[in-house]
């Protein structure tokens, strides 16, 4: 059987025609899955689609329509998945439970001490031969609070490299990990975490329930020196409300991996192009934002468990098996909410 990938990343490539190799052929395309590019499944039973796919009632018609039963997405994120019009098609959907937790949080780190450090902008100095420390100067995060929202298996891994920093652990979601209690964390309210953290850092899944939740009233309580640090999705953040706290001179920095509309430039060359979404422009002038293009899973080590996850699914579909990644089973949705 031949497979349609779409979203395909130059680096992902090799990885994912391997995985399939002597399974099934598939046919790679760097174009995203969207109601544009939706006909060129056509023919198709099995499509795989990213995180940046829209899979919204309408596309997923179009897919169904040209003969697809199955998507296969290679992500944990499936809130680009209208399911219930999935379970009305009769399609299967399938998603990536699990990959390797430290590939993200080793990232949000990345980030946070790079804010932290002013690496970016001693990195542009240091190109042009300054090589002055006028306002680098960073913070120990030894003795200091991080807060982390969300201590699934990324939170968790993210709490134990705060552990290791010596840090003061603070945690919030909807229940205490004891791997977190056993490293010292202290589950508190939402509204105290974000008030004593030096370092906030978000692990949640984008519901209903977390969209904004960093809002201007979180942004308000938070210290005016304070690190936020977001690699999970860009709608638990109200940018508009981020920019207009950065205007006023406070947060000491901001390590973004996503953004709430990056759909529309994440993972293409937007260089030559004038830039319409003004929000964007406008944080990416603030020197103390670092903003990278939903990176924070790209390591060869999770896009390689990814793939395999996502060669799991196939079969198991073609073979009439179900298992922890289906999100509908021809048509069906679960019982439960994954």
């Amino acid at each position: 059987m031949e497979i349609v990938a779409f979203g395909v990343q130059t680096d992902e490539q090799p990885y994912l025609e391997r995985a399939f190799a002597g399974r099934h052929q598939v046919r790679s395309l760097d174009v995203f899955l969207n109601r544009d590019t939706a006909p060129i499944a056509r023919g198709y039973e099995i499509v795989s689609s990213s995180v940046s796919a829209d899979l919204g009632a309408d596309v997923l018609q179009t897919l169904a329509a040209g003969g697809t039963k199955m998507i296969a997405q290679r992500s944990t994120g499936f809130n680009n998945i209208d399911l219930e019009a999935a379970a009305d098609l009769g399609m299967s959907v399938g998603r990536v439970a699990h990959y390797s937790p430290h590939a993200v949080a080793e990232f949000a780190w990345a980030l946070a001490l790079a804010v932290d450090r002013r690496l970016i902008r001693a990195t542009n100095r240091t190109r042009n031969f300054d090589f002055r420390l006028d306002g680098l100067m960073g913070r120990d995060l030894r003795g200091r609070t991080a807060g982390v929202l969300g201590t699934g298996r990324i939170g968790t891994a993210f709490t134990r490299i705060a552990h290791g920093f010596g840090m003061n652990l603070l945690g919030w979601d909807l229940a205490e990990n004891p791997h977190c209690v056993e490293l010292g964390m202290k589950y508190v309210a939402r509204e105290r975490l974000f008030a004593e953290a030096d370092l906030v850092s978000l692990h949640l899944p984008l519901t209903d329930d977390t969209r904004h939740l960093v809002d201007a009233a979180a942004l308000a309580a938070m210290k005016d020196d304070a690190i936020l640090i977001n690699t999970s999705r860009g709608g638990l953040v109200d940018t508009a409300a981020l920019v207009d706290t950065l205007k006023a001179g406070r947060l000491t920095g901001v390590g973004l991996d996503v953004y709430e509309e990056e759909a529309a430039f994440f993972f293409f060359d937007k260089s030559l192009d004038i830039i319409s979404d003004d929000t964007l422009a406008r944080l990416m002038t603030f020197g103390n934002v670092l903003v990278t293009s939903h990176q924070a899973y790209f390591t060869q080590d999770a896009v390689g468990q990814i793939i395999e996850a996502t060669v799991a699914n196939v079969e198991d579909y073609l073979a009439h098996r179900t298992n922890e990644n289906m999100l509908v089973t021809r048509g069906q949705l679960p019982k439960a909410a994954p």
